[in-house]
C-alpha cells in the first residue's frame, strides 16, 4: 500500500532534503533548548532545537527566533518536523506559547496525514516539549509554578509496556487520554506502541488493559471529523496509465472508512507494467534528485514482483554509506509512495 500524502507534505519533504533556503533541516550552534523523541532502532527519531532572543528581565518572555531539527524517518516525519519549525518561527512565539502547538495542528498544517503516520506529528510535539523543558532548566523557569506539566521523567519511570519501542505505562496512559485513543489500532497509529511484535496488545497490563482502565466508567470520545488525518485516507479507483503517471492522484476524501480497512489503497491490482511505471516515476521525481545533490545516481536493473534490483552510479557507487542510502533514501521513499511491500536490493 502506498501512503497518500498531500501535495504540501511532499513539497515540504522535498524542499527539506534538498536544503532549499528557508528550510530547517540541520543543527543550531549553542541552542537554548534541545529535545529528543523516538529511537533510530525503532525507525523514527527526532532531535529538535531552538534559539531564543532573551528577555533579560523576564525569561518567560524569551522569543524563539530560530528552530531546526535532525530527523531520521520517513516522508511524513521530515515534513512534520519542517511544519513544526515553520509554525514556531512564523509568529516569534515564546517557548511556553510554543507548547500550544499540538500534533493536531501539525497535521492540519500539512493538509492531513495518513492515519498510520499520525505518530510522526506526535513525535514532533513530544520533541518540542522536551526542548522547552531543557530551555526552562537553563533559564531557571519553574514550569510547575506556571501550571505546566511536561512529564520530563515519564519515559524513565514506570513499567515498559511496549518493549519494541521502549514506551512506558505512564506515557501510554497519558497519550490515550490526550489524543482520545479508543482502541489498539489508534494507539499504534498515534504513538507506534504495539506496532512491531504485537505481544503487548492483550498481555496482562498491556494496551487493551490500559484502554479499559483509562476509560473505565467513562465513554471514550467520539471519532474526530474527517479533517486532517482522516481526510487523507483516500480511496483510489482502478488506475488508468494516465492517472498512474499523474502528479495529482485521484482522491475521494468522503469515501466510507470501512473501505480503508479492506486495503482499497493497495497497489496489488496494478499490472506489472503499471507497477514498474509508478516505481520509475517516484525514482525520477523523488529519489534521483536527492542522489544528484551528492553527485550520485541510481539505475533500476530489474523489477520482480515487489523486489527492486538497482545499481548505484556516480559518487554513490562504492560509497561506504551506500547501504544506509539504499534503505533510508531509496527503499523508504518507494515504500512510502508506491507500496509498503517493496524491498530494494543493490546489485
Amino acid at each position: 500500500m502506498a501512503w497518500e500524502y498531500s501535495e504540501k507534505t511532499k513539497k515540504l519533504f522535498m524542499d527539506a532534503v534538498h536544503g532549499k533556503p528557508g528550510t530547517h533541516l540541520g543543527e543550531i550552534e549553542n541552542p537554548d533548548g534541545v529535545g529528543e523523541h523516538g529511537s533510530i532502532a525503532c525507525g523514527d527519531a527526532m532531535q529538535f532545537m531552538f534559539r531564543v532572543e532573551k528577555n533579560e528581565e523576564d525569561p518567560t518572555k524569551d522569543q524563539i527566533v530560530e528552530a531546526k531539527y535532525l530527523t531520521f524517518g520517513c516522508t511524513s516525519a521530515i515534513a512534520a518536523s519542517e511544519a513544526l519549525c515553520m509554525l514556531i518561527e512564523q509568529d516569534r512565539i515564546t517557548p511556553i506559547d510554543s507548547l500550544k502547538i499540538t500534533n493536531d495542528r501539525i497535521v492540519e498544517f500539512l493538509d492531513g496525514l495518513p492515519e498510520q503516520k499520525i505518530h510522526c506529528s506526535v513525535m514532533g510535539a513530544e520533541a518540542l516539549e522536551s526542548a522547552v523543558f531543557d530551555w526552562a532548566r537553563r533559564r531557571g523557569v519553574d514550569l510547575t509554578e506556571l501550571g505546566i506539566d511536561i512529564h520530563a521523567d515519564e519515559q524513565e519511570e514506570g513499567r515498559l509496556v511496549c518493549k519494541c519501542f521502549s514506551l512506558s505505562e505512564p506515557y501510554i496512559r497519558r497519550k490515550i487520554k490526550e489524543l482520545g485513543l479508543r482502541n489498539i489500532p489508534e494507539i499504534t497509529a498515534a504513538i507506534k506502541a504495539g506496532g512491531a511484535c504485537m505481544s503487548c496488545h492483550h498481555a496482562p497490563g498491556g494496551l487493551q488493559d490500559l484502554l479499559d482502565e483509562v476509560w473505565e466508567g467513562a465513554e471514550p470520545p467520539a471519532p474526530k471529523a474527517s479533517t486532517g488525518a482522516g481526510a487523507m485516507l483516500n480511496i483510489l479507483p482502478e488506475p488508468s496509465e494516465a492517472a498512474l503517471l499523474s502528479d495529482n492522484p485521484v482522491k475521494n476524501p468522503h469515501a466510507p472508512a470501512t473501505k480503508h480497512a479492506a486495503g482499497a489503497n493497495s497497489t496489488a491490482a496494478l499490472s506489472p507494467y503499471q507497477f514498474s511505471k509508478k516505481v520509475e516515476q517516484v525514482v525520477d521525481k523523488y529519489v534521483r534528485p536527492m542522489l544528484h545533490k551528492d553527485g550520485g545516481d541510481l539505475e533500476i536493473i530489474d523489477i520482480k514482483d515487489r523486489l527492486i534490483y538497482c545499481q548505484f552510479q556516480g559518487r554513490c557507487e562504492g560509497c561506504a554509506a551506500s547501504q544506509q542510502t539504499l534503505k533510508v533514501v531509496v527503499e523508504r521513499t518507494l515504500k512510502d509512495l508506491v507500496d509498503q511491500e517493496i524491498s530494494v536490493i543493490q546489485v
